[in-house]
C-alpha cells in the first residue's frame, strides 16, 4: 500500500495539484487522494482538486486550478492583463475563452467570468505558463489588448485604453503585434485612433 501512496505523492509534488481522473490516468485508484487527504498530507483546494500540505500557493493559483478544471480554457480579458501585470485592476473572477458552443464549467469557486470566441481569435496568441506546476494557457499581451477592444463593452473602453498603454510602455509587446491581433480579432478601424495617439 505504501507504494502507490508514495507514487500519489511524487506525481502531486512534480505536477502541483491533481485530479482523481489524473491519478487514474497512471492506473491508481482515486480512492487513494481520499485517505491521503484523512491522513492530513493533502489539501483539497478545491472541488476534486489536491495539493500537497507545503505546497506552494501563489497568487495565480485560482489560474492554476482553472487550467486544472476546465481543459481548452484560456485565460482572457482582465485576468490576462492581471496575469501580464499590465493593468492596475485586480479581477474577483478568472476570465476565460471559451470556443462558442462549448458546454459551460460547473465550477462555483473560483468564480469563472466566460466570454465565447472561435476560429483565430480563439486559437492565436496563446502562451504557455507554469503557474504551481500546472501549465497555464494564457493569451499573449498583444493579443490581450486586442480583446480588450474587442469586448470594450464588457470591460469597458477606458480599460482597453490604459492595458495598450502600458503594454507599450512596459514593452510588454510592440505596436505592430498589438496591430497583428488587433486584425486577427476584427477590431483593426477601433483601435487604430487609439495606437495612432500613443
Amino acid at each position: 500500500m505504501a507504494k502507490p501512496l508514495q507514487k500519489i505523492m511524487h506525481y502531486i509534488r512534480k505536477h502541483g495539484m491533481v485530479r482523481p481522473r489524473d491519478i487514474e490516468a497512471i492506473g491508481l485508484p482515486r480512492e487513494y487522494l481520499i485517505r491521503l487527504h484523512r491522513q492530513g498530507k493533502l489539501n483539497r483546494s478545491g472541488r476534486g482538486i489536491y495539493t500537497v500540505q507545503d505546497a506552494n500557493v501563489t497568487e495565480r493559483h485560482s489560474y492554476a486550478e482553472v487550467a486544472k478544471r476546465v481543459p481548452g480554457s484560456a485565460i482572457c480579458l482582465l485576468s490576462a492583463l492581471a496575469f501580464h501585470e499590465i493593468t492596475t485592476q485586480s479581477p474577483p473572477s478568472v476570465w476565460i475563452a471559451l470556443r462558442k458552443g462549448a458546454r459551460r464549467p460547473m465550477i462555483s469557486s473560483p468564480s469563472l467570468r466566460i466570454v465565447r470566441l472561435s476560429g483565430p481569435s480563439l486559437t492565436e496568441g496563446i502562451e504557455n505558463h507554469p503557474v504551481e506546476g500546472v501549465p497555464v494557457r494564457v493569451y499573449s499581451a498583444a493579443k490581450t489588448v486586442a480583446d480588450c477592444f474587442k469586448f470594450r463593452n464588457k470591460i469597458g473602453l477606458d480599460v482597453a485604453i490604459e492595458a495598450m498603454k502600458e503594454c507599450v510602455r512596459q514593452k510588454k509587446a510592440s505596436v505592430s503585434e498589438i496591430h497583428h491581433y488587433a486584425k486577427v480579432c476584427r477590431v483593426s478601424n477601433v483601435i487604430r485612433p487609439y495606437m495612432e495617439a500613443l
